[in-house]
């Protein structure tokens, strides 16, 4: 699973290289009216919402119950870089259905998959040994009522959905730039497929695409590699806070036959977790399946921050192990979550362009929930675009509507009351309660309002610092005996993604200075993304020219995507670019 040792080239002349066609090739143009980048649950709601929409309209003025025109044809294009819809969106989470509902009020009768609807919620804190239950669920953690989804199935029918309102759906192709005319976002350029490590075409070279669009809609899910282009170029976070993400993981658990039952949702605090702020989510679902995830803020001090290792230590304690004794993991995966939250929402349309989802940092997360505010974001960008198109007029002034339905909306109802709430837990798990109490009870201001997140890269403090000495050395750093069916090394986690790319492509990893790795970020921090990457896409390896030196080889063909490492690389030195479309994990529903 390791990628190629190094590039014969500098990741500068491969970029440089993979800008350059061959003589006598050029790129199609295509024009469509709506372009939508990512094919999650804000991109296919905002599709599926808009050609809905267009065909209801139609109905109505075809039967004489409405006097209007008719709403020509519209070529609504969703470009989505996985292979198929679904295959970068892990299992389970638990969804409020109140978008769905709305959008789709029947959803149930067409056949949504919902894997359970919740029954029962607890909250559980850990110890080094034991637990205890809380005598009540915190209001945040109560989910009766709401429904156990995979991701990956719950996508996969909206882009069923999708289809069949006549949305053109292109999977396998990754949107790498932005087209602009002026400051007007006029579509984006698809990556080229079939270059080399090099980035020379090869025999099976395809050029990407030119995509031109009266409105593009960036819903791309956290970290949004294009929409960060275009935020950079136009400023669009200016005034607001720092984005800041958590990083999680998560594993499928099949156990025996008749010995689970579905629609729990069960949360827990404390043990493994020492140096850094997070909690854990163990979710159970037909099939005899337990969903079992862990969360960590992506602010720690923690240089050693691991997330892959404290899951598998979460399974060594008696409550989990328990539950989980004679079951095997079938799946693996792990991804960042936006944790800003209200603060660090960016500036949200402007001409010829609208962000949506896990892309602007609408997610809540005290509750951990950002499908159904993904979900309605794409509809209340759907609805600026409709009036678009009926008035003929895709100026940014109405465009920029969205940003006061958003305004108006459960969106900002939601986050507005937890915006504080991240900034406050950072501070550490019990002396934050007080804080967190007092936000409650004065609807999410507390002491002080619109506090301070500071950019993940810059929190990491050194080994020292943290862990003394010892550092790696300390028992609490020690991954627990792998066993291949409950326990596993990152490598073999990273089997269970299915994930794969082109061993002959280019690096889609760019390191931009590998001296920083040597010279400064091992002696100090013991090079982090060796810890937090889920997926040991990173390694430090005896330097062939330095005897007392490490240099860090990137295995790029490991990589699930997650995008820690764009994010909590403390000197800010590797840069996530999208890979070749379809390249990445292949997550399945087991």
């Amino acid at each position: 699973m390791s990628g190629p040792v190094g590039n014969i080239l500098t990741p500068q002349e491969v970029i440089n290289n993979s800008q350059k066609l061959p003589d006598g090739v050029t790129r199609d143009t295509m024009d469509v009216d709506v372009l939508i980048i990512g094919g999650g649950s804000a991109g296919l709601s905002c599709a599926y919402q808009i050609a809905a929409t267009i065909e209801k309209h139609n109905a109505e003025v075809q039967a004489g119950t409405l006097k209007a025109e008719l709403i020509p044809e519209q070529m609504i294009v969703v470009v989505e870089k996985s292979t198929e819809i679904g295959a970068h969106s892990l299992s389970g989470a638990v969804l409020n259905p109140v978008a769905l509902k709305e959008m789709i009020p029947n959803y149930k009768e067409l056949g949504c998959p919902i894997e359970a609807d919740v029954v029962e919620d607890a909250v559980h804190y850990l110890t080094e040994k034991s637990s205890f239950k809380l005598p009540i669920t915190p209001p945040p953690f109560h989910n009766i009522g709401k429904s156990i989804v995979s991701i990956s199935k719950l996508n996969r029918w909206l882009a069923s959905q999708c289809e069949s309102k006549g949305v053109n759906i292109f999977p396998g192709f990754a949107a790498v730039e932005a087209l602009y005319e002026g400051d007007k976002v006029v579509g984006v350029r698809t990556g080229d497929k079939g270059r080399d490590k090099n980035g020379n075409p090869k025999a099976n070279f395809e050029p990407g695409l030119i995509l031109r669009s009266k409105v593009t809609v960036f819903a791309e899910g956290t970290r949004g590699s294009l929409f960060r282009q275009v935020s950079k170029k136009l400023n669009l976070r200016a005034g607001k806070n720092e984005e800041v993400f958590e990083e999680g993981v998560k594993e499928i658990i099949q156990m025996p036959k008749g010995t689970v039952k579905p629609g729990q949702v069960i949360h827990t605090m404390g043990f493994p977790l020492n140096k850094s702020i997070g909690g854990t989510f163990i979710y159970t679902i037909p099939n005899d399946q337990i969903i079992l995830g862990l969360v960590m803020y992506l602010d720690s001090k923690d240089p050693l921050l691991d997330p892959h290792r404290e899951l598998q230590k979460l399974k060594t304690h008696p409550f989990i192990s328990n539950m989980i004794k004679g079951g095997k993991v079938v799946a693996y995966g792990g991804k960042t979550l936006p944790a800003g939250g209200w603060y660090s929402l960016p500036k949200l349309s402007g001409e010829g362009w609208m962000v949506c989802g896990d892309s602007a940092s609408m997610v809540d997360v005290q509750k951990l929930k950002g499908i159904h505010l993904a979900m309605k974001s794409g509809m209340l960008a759907a609805e600026c675009i409709l009036k678009a198109i009926t008035t003929q007029n895709f100026s940014s002034a109405l465009l920029e509507s969205y940003d006061s339905k958003v305004m108006s909306s459960f969106i900002k109802k939601e986050l507005y009351r937890v915006r504080n709430f991240h900034q406050t837990l950072s501070k550490g798990f019990f002396a934050s309660l007080p804080l967190i109490a007092l936000q409650e009870i004065t609807g999410g201001r507390g002491l002080f309002d619109n506090m301070i997140s500071h950019r993940d890269a810059t929190t990491t403090e050194s080994v020292k610092a943290v862990w003394g000495e010892e550092g790696l050395g300390v028992g609490r750093n020690k991954l627990p005996p792998v066993d291949g069916t409950l326990f596993f090394d990152k490598l073999g986690s990273v089997y269970l993604t299915g994930t794969s790319h082109d061993e002959d492509s280019p690096n889609h990893l760019i390191l931009k200075n590998p001296k920083t790795c040597s010279d400064l970020c091992k002696p100090k921090f013991e090079s982090p993304c060796v810890q937090f990457c889920p997926a040991a896409v990173y390694e430090m390896l005896p330097s062939k020219n330095e005897a007392t030196k490490y240099d860090l080889q990137i295995n790029y063909t490991n990589c699930i995507h997650c995008k820690t490492c764009d994010i909590k690389c403390p000197h800010e030195n590797i840069e996530w670019t999208v890979p070749e479309g379809g390249g990445g994990p292949k997550y399945t529903d087991v």
